[in-house]
């Protein structure tokens, strides 16, 4: 008889693992790091999200895409819980499988990098003051924010990993676009966070800036962390991401493996204009 715990023994997500007894045991399977459904958020008086579900996998690769205006922002802005869904019958919402959060104790498991947050970083902040913060949930260091030795190594570290330690000294205001935005990718990555959210990250990057941080998100999703893109861009999806969803109007209109998704005809109508596309090396691009 075969001795439990044995090498190759060890159960996959969700199989079943027996006893001595020989009476199934069902492992739990982990929650999904987001579950949306049938959600409608509003903003501003009109609808941002209407009928909206999805669910993406803690460790998974995902990519949204879709023109200006297609409710993008709006779903980024309630998976951070700025933008709450109205209440209503049979729409649901939980993040990590809970559906209510702190925002203080949710925000550290999410790692962010945004334009809305690029443009908050500004004023005499350093690249390390802005690693730091991702601390404590803010764009840079206050008075009233105690750190202390560790978040100093760990925020070290992070720009390290990012390439940019030379960068901890600098004024914001001081760095090129690509430079501010690896450091807010190193905030991002401070407190070990479970997934990351990337919305439109080469926007205002020129092309070898944009190359720069596709490779650092083929790292990153290589690491073993999940990573959410929300883009308008298709040159934005690296290859190491294996599913897309294409949002239309506050709506989702096709969800599914990328190869099967990114299609001439479907982006076409998506964006309303003739679309050919261009593989190379992993990467799609309109022609």
């Amino acid at each position: 008889m075969r001795r439990q715990g044995a090498h190759g023994d060890a159960p996959q997500r969700g199989s079943l693992r027996y006893s001595n007894l020989k009476r199934p045991i069902r492992m739990e399977r982990q929650a999904p790091l987001l579950d949306l459904r049938n959600v409608r958020v509003m903003r501003g008086g009109k609808i941002g999200l209407d009928d909206f579900s999805l669910c993406v996998d803690v460790h998974e690769h995902l990519a949204v895409l879709g023109p200006n205006g297609c409710g993008k922002s709006t779903l980024i802005k309630t998976i951070t819980r700025d933008c709450y869904p109205m209440v209503r019958e049979g729409s649901s919402m939980a993040i990590l499988g809970q559906t209510n959060w702190n925002v203080f104790e949710l925000r550290p498991l999410l790692g962010i990098v945004s334009n809305d947050l690029m443009s908050s970083c500004t004023g005499d902040a350093s690249g390390l003051d802005v690693v730091l913060s991702g601390f404590f949930s803010s764009t840079r260091i206050f008075p009233n924010h105690g750190v202390d030795r560790k978040h100093r190594e760990l925020a070290e570290a992070a720009l390290e990993q990012l390439g940019v330690s030379h960068l901890a000294e600098r004024g914001v205001e001081e760095m090129s676009s690509g430079e501010a935005k690896r450091v807010l990718i190193a905030r991002a990555l401070v407190h070990k966070p479970r997934a990351l959210l990337f919305d439109e990250p080469c926007n205002s990057l020129d092309i070898l800036a944009q190359r720069s941080l596709r490779d650092t998100m083929r790292s990153l999703a290589n690491s073993g962390i999940g990573i959410i893109l929300v883009t308008h861009e298709l040159s934005d999806i690296v290859p190491e991401i294996e599913r897309v969803v294409l949002m239309s109007n506050g709506r989702i209109v096709a969800d599914g493996r990328k190869e099967e998704i990114l299609q001439a005809e479907r982006l076409s109508k998506l964006f309303g204009l003739t679309v050919e596309l261009d593989r190379r090396d992993g990467y799609y691009r309109i022609g």
